[in-house]
């Protein structure tokens, strides 16, 4: 996990949903403290399962919400099922993804990077985006496999 100094404030998750033109309602609220609370990856039906008394439609709503507001970093798993994280502050970076846990830790690698400055340079055209995901078992799920 990045450590909690890089980490957006709830304070900040706030008022960017209301510099956005919507209210931080008590099940906005209710969604955000449990993102925050899980510091890791995850996806929507997680939260589902435990943010208790909260329709489905909801938590989908603020997922919704958080990423059209820049608040969450969406995944795509191998088996192509989303999976989201709460933004940190490292600005451009790419992501490793436990198959194991789904623990998703950033990352910035300048090697990536100057390769895609040396793709762009040559001609090939201009890139408009792109997403590295790097799929790792963690420290912790390593030695869960060999048992």
């Amino acid at each position: 996990m990045i450590p909690s100094i890089n980490m957006v404030t709830t304070k900040e998750i706030l008022d960017t949903i209301e510099s956005g033109g919507h209210r931080p309602t008590a099940s906005r609220r209710r969604v955000l403290d449990a993102v925050v609370a899980r510091g890791d990856g995850f996806t929507a039906e997680e939260l589902v399962a435990e943010v208790k008394g909260l329709g489905r439609a909801t938590i989908y709503r603020t997922v919704r919400l958080l990423l059209k507001e820049g608040l969450l970093c969406k995944l795509s798993l191998q088996d192509g099922a989303p999976r989201y994280t709460l933004f940190h502050r490292l600005g451009h970076h790419h992501h490793l993804v436990c198959v194991g846990c789904g623990v998703v830790q950033e990352f910035r690698q300048s090697v990536i990077e100057q390769m895609l400055m040396n793709l762009e340079a040559s001609g090939t055209g201009t890139i408009m985006g792109h997403r590295i995901e790097v799929y790792v078992l963690c420290p912790a799920c390593l030695p869960k496999v060999g048992s």
